[in-house]
């Protein structure tokens, strides 16, 4: 289901308030503020898709299974001084001390 942004109509023509509401395709705009009751219009806005450079991703690209099997190597800092190994080929903790 698209996420729809509203913007509450100002007597003024100001700029309002913009919220948005998670809803069918097949449902009606909504005319109403669901909490205040103020007339609200509907926006245009941009479709959000998960794209080559989303966060969603990036995350699975720079998952320590992906990055294992690519032949890399990661080590997450556990703290002073000290790393872990998460992916790769390597020894299990390095340190910096050493």
């Amino acid at each position: 289901m698209p996420i729809y942004v509203y913007e509450v109509i100002q007597s003024g023509g100001d700029d309002g308030e913009t919220f948005e509401v998670l809803q069918a395709m097949s449902d009606p705009p909504l005319t109403q503020h669901p909490e205040t009751g103020q007339p609200v219009r509907r926006c245009i806005s941009l479709p959000s898709a998960a794209g080559m450079w989303s966060d969603m991703k990036t995350a699975t690209s720079l998952s320590d299974k992906n990055l294992d099997a690519k032949g890399f190597t990661k080590y997450v800092k556990m703290g002073d001084g000290m790393y872990e190994k998460r992916a790769g080929k390597g020894p299990d903790v390095i340190s910096a001390n050493d």
